[in-house]
């Protein structure tokens, strides 16, 4: 193996793109259509994301004045880097979407009875983005 090739293995095990996954989307949901949409935060929010404190198990997104918005998704804020400011762990977090995007989701959401559900946190480059998955409650 040449020494490009195991540099270039080093990093992808050193430094994963994926930053929380909801595994329990899949169970209780079926799974449409997928959409990769920005997300809005504060620094304190960033740096905590690097050190691996975020967490989307409970999370769901919300169609609010035709825009939407995440809810439930959990950031633990960093003693250090949230000092100066009050955090809420548990805000509401608007997700950036094109405008034809926003479009189809608020018109599968609210007549056929859609929701939207995170299924994944991950890195961009250096931006956070969601996946977001048009999702139908499975009948138990």
């Amino acid at each position: 193996m040449s020494k490009a090739a195991k540099d270039r293995t080093r990093k992808d095990t050193a430094k994963s793109p994926t930053i929380a996954l909801n595994k329990r989307a899949r169970h209780e949901y079926h799974l449409e259509q997928r959409f990769e949409a920005g997300l809005a935060l504060q620094g304190w929010e960033l740096k905590a994301i690097r050190a691996g404190r975020a967490n989307i198990g409970e999370s769901y997104a919300v169609v609010r004045n035709g825009e939407i918005f995440l809810f439930g998704a959990q950031i633990t804020p960093l003693i250090q880097a949230s000092s100066h400011v009050l955090a809420d762990d548990r805000r509401s977090r608007k997700l950036l979407l094109h405008r034809g995007e926003i479009d189809t989701l608020i018109g599968r959401v609210q007549r056929d009875g859609y929701t939207l559900i995170p299924t994944a946190l991950y890195w961009k480059g250096s931006k956070v983005k969601a996946e977001l998955a048009l999702a139908k409650g499975k009948q138990t």
